[in-house]
């Protein structure tokens, strides 16, 4: 998906990496625990704040700067999928989810960079089809098996979705 493609669908976690990250305030911390004099000397952790929504990413585990930010990066992406809703209806399926959605399967791995777009896109298609995973995933192009493995992948999109299910008296997804 380009860079316009993705700031035209409009949720954050779809944002290029330079747009999301002028939307942040960053600031370097020292990391904590057992690591001796280095750990405690150089300011290598990460921390992003999306502006707009008060979101934050960290990661302070890796020794390099730049390791930190990137994964700081990648968790603020998964953050603002997980708690920003879209407010389109009925969302159709955008290109990203169209080139990773083939024959009703969705290929993406939890750690690749398009996954918080198309965990944020999966999210609010479920939300616009009042929980109702079957019809979220026919308006997707995905069946509701692979729609739920895609949300149990990061197991607080699943936590979220059944808990807004068992409020509504629906019996809660099994992956």
């Amino acid at each position: 998906m380009s860079a316009a493609s993705r700031a035209a669908a409009g949720h954050p976690a779809a944002l290029p990496a330079a747009a999301l990250l002028a939307q942040c305030e960053q600031t370097a911390r020292r990391r904590s625990g057992p690591g001796g004099q280095h750990r405690n000397k150089v300011e290598t952790g990460v921390v992003l704040v999306h502006r707009p929504t008060g979101i934050e990413g960290q990661a302070s585990e890796r020794r390099s700067r730049p390791q930190n930010a990137a994964a700081a990066l990648f968790r603020l992406r998964v953050q603002l999928a997980l708690d920003v809703r879209s407010a389109a209806a009925a969302p159709t399926p955008g290109t990203l989810w169209r080139s990773r959605c083939r024959g009703g399967r969705i290929t993406v791995s939890a750690e690749h960079e398009d996954f918080p777009a198309l965990l944020a896109e999966a999210l609010d298609a479920v939300k616009a089809h009042a929980f109702d995973v079957a019809a979220a995933a026919a308006a997707l192009g995905a069946s509701g098996t692979q729609l739920v493995r895609l949300l149990a992948q990061e197991p607080r999109a699943l936590i979220a979705v059944n808990a807004a299910r068992a409020t509504l008296g629906m019996h809660p997804l099994r992956p």
